[in-house]
């Protein structure tokens, strides 16, 4: 067999192949004892039909055709080793030539990953916020505290800011109670933005049993993107009690004795979740400087796929699992179709960049995986999908994932190799000390850059539904 590789352009090429009828030999022997299973012949037991009747019977050509078929993955196969290429996705493959009994010549065209040059990424420098925790900060977790443990007492008067109150809803357009429009004993508190908008000037001064309507653009459900009239009835109204902030609170709230030990608890959590954020910000700065500094080229079926995968799991998946179709999401988000397609076509870029970029890292920095960082790795992977880990590692494995965990962590420790190599300074000026944050952030960035954009929107998604619920 002969092979010839032609660049079509960085990141596609064309393989010419040419085949000696002898190397189709294994493959016409199948053919005929494929054939030979199929077919029933006068004068002969199944099976064992000769080769020149099934011609005579059935044509040359139809052998042929099975033959080429059945040896055309291995002889491309081949031919990709020969090239030392590596492929991205399935081969354009067109039989140019087949003579009988003397040659048969195909050719392939496919995506392969491009060649980088990887720059040198130790003279990075990024700046990320300083991790200052003010006395502010403390108040407002301290507050956030005090608010969980808050407690309600029906009161006989008119509705006030901060009130909660226990409401019936009905929602008409064009005269017509929604089906999906009549709630009854919904608690809301006054002023939380949590509900319709409206809402909160509507039930302000109304005390039990009173009823106001108003208008209100639906956020989701049937009609969502519509006017509605909408009836509200008060049925009671609580009045929320906030404990003091004493040392009471503090043992209430708390496995602390005072408030002074409470809020100086606070500030560590407070400390170790700026550093966190930090952290997490060096490592995405120092990515987008990575990305600036390296040009690569990105096949385009495999950006097309990419985006179509992207946009079919925000659709049917996350969008779908809250009965929300891709048009009232846009409405929410306030985006055109337009700026999506465009926003989608930048994160499946950046993903693809980014993991061409790690994975040309850990070939030339012979990264390697062992045992212990794939199973952590695969714990923290259960947990964020609400998984036990053996049923996570069942299910990794029955779907042949296991090669793709083992990216993941390989480019968690590209990255973590070019952040530890980069300067990192706060906005204070001051330089980062990364050092404690590393082991944590390794598996926490995992750095693969396809999973990055798709989490941007996620999150987008997941205000849509904070969104959704309010209707």
């Amino acid at each position: 067999m002969k092979s010839a590789v032609e660049n079509l352009n960085p990141t596609r090429v064309r393989l010419t192949v040419e085949v000696p009828f002898e190397e189709l030999k294994a493959s016409l022997d199948a053919a005929y004892k494929k054939i030979n299973q199929q077919i029933q012949v006068p004068g002969f037991r199944k099976g064992k039909v000769p080769a020149r009747v099934i011609d005579q019977r059935f044509g040359r050509g139809a052998v042929l055709e099975e033959a080429v078929n059945d040896a055309l993955p291995k002889l491309y196969q081949s031919a990709i080793e020969e090239g030392e290429l590596n492929p991205l996705g399935q081969p354009e493959v067109d039989i140019t030539e087949l003579k009988d009994n003397e040659q048969l010549t195909f050719t392939a065209e496919v995506d392969i990953r491009p060649e980088l040059e990887i720059p040198d990424y130790t003279g990075i420098e990024v700046e990320v916020e300083a991790a200052e925790v003010s006395d502010a900060d403390v108040d407002e977790a301290v507050e956030q505290l005090r608010e969980r443990f808050a407690t309600t007492s029906v009161v006989e008067r008119a509705a006030a800011e901060g009130d909660v109150v226990k409401l019936d809803l009905e929602a008409k357009v064009d005269g017509e109670v929604l089906a999906d429009g009549v709630a009854e004993g919904i608690d809301y508190t006054i002023g939380s933005g949590e509900l319709l908008e409206g809402i909160d000037e509507a039930v302000k001064g109304l005390s039990a049993e009173e009823s106001a309507t108003f208008t209100s653009e639906l956020k989701g459900g049937s009609a969502a993107g519509k006017e509605a009239e909408v009836a509200v009835k008060v049925n009671t109204v609580s009045a929320r009690e906030l404990p003091e902030l004493d040392d009471d609170f503090a043992q209430l709230a708390s496995e602390f004795d005072t408030i002074a030990e409470l809020r100086e608890d606070s500030r560590k959590r407070l400390e170790q979740s700026k550093k966190y954020e930090q952290a997490t910000k060096a490592q995405e700065n120092v990515l987008e400087k990575l990305i600036e500094l390296t040009e690569v080229p990105i096949p385009e079926k495999l950006l097309e796929d990419e985006i179509q995968t992207r946009k079919h799991n925000l659709v049917n998946h996350q969008l779908g699992q809250m009965g929300m179709d891709l048009a009232t999401y846009l409405q929410m988000q306030d985006k055109t179709e337009e700026e999506f397609d465009a926003e989608l076509k930048e994160q499946a870029e950046k993903g693809i960049q980014t993991q061409f970029i790690l994975d040309e890292l850990v070939s030339r920095e012979k990264l390697n995986v062992n045992q212990e960082e794939l199973t952590e790795h695969l714990m923290r992977r259960a947990q964020s999908s609400g998984m036990s880990p053996d049923q996570f590692a069942q299910a990794v494995v029955e779907g042949g994932q296991v090669p793709m965990l083992v990216g993941e962590v390989a480019r968690g420790k590209a990255l973590a190799l070019v952040v530890e190599s980069a300067t990192v300074k706060d906005t204070n000026g001051e330089l980062v000390d990364l050092d404690d944050e590393e082991d944590e952030e390794e598996g926490a960035a995992e750095a693969d850059a396809a999973a990055e954009s798709e989490d941007t929107e996620s999150k987008d998604a997941e205000k849509a539904d904070d969104k959704k619920s309010d209707a």
